[in-house]
């Protein structure tokens, strides 16, 4: 199930989704500072791209916090909101709740990102 709700999930929006993130991930590192946050980009892009079977787990600390302070008003707001918003369209009906509930996941970890991890649901 997990399989065939990932596949679906790239065909429902799911392939944008990970792309915004991967193109946050390449600008971000454009910059020296930046690298750190575009690797966390580039590592949390894979539950844009499967999120079916995948759980955010967070353990930050107060460096975390800065850098999702900063986060919020360099890129966080557009990206939560995006996903938000698809979410919603995909909740209108009964056949794209699940995957609308996916893309709620993916905006409340794009409003706070850093001292997240993801892992496998097991």
């Amino acid at each position: 199930m997990r399989t065939m709700g990932n596949i679906l999930w790239l065909l429902c929006g799911g392939l944008f989704s990970g792309l915004g993130w991967i193109i946050a991930g390449v600008l971000w590192c454009a910059t020296i500072i930046g690298i750190p946050v575009g690797v966390q980009c580039f590592k949390l892009s894979k539950i844009s791209f499967m999120p079916f079977g995948k759980e955010i787990v967070s353990h930050g600390g107060a460096v975390s916090c800065l850098v999702n302070a900063v986060w919020l008003l360099v890129t966080g707001l557009e990206m939560a909101f995006a996903n938000f918003v698809v979410g919603c369209v995909l909740c209108i009906t009964i056949i794209g709740i699940p995957f609308g509930k996916q893309f709620f996941k993916i905006a409340e970890l794009a409003l706070a990102p850093f001292g997240k991890e993801v892992r496998d649901k097991t």
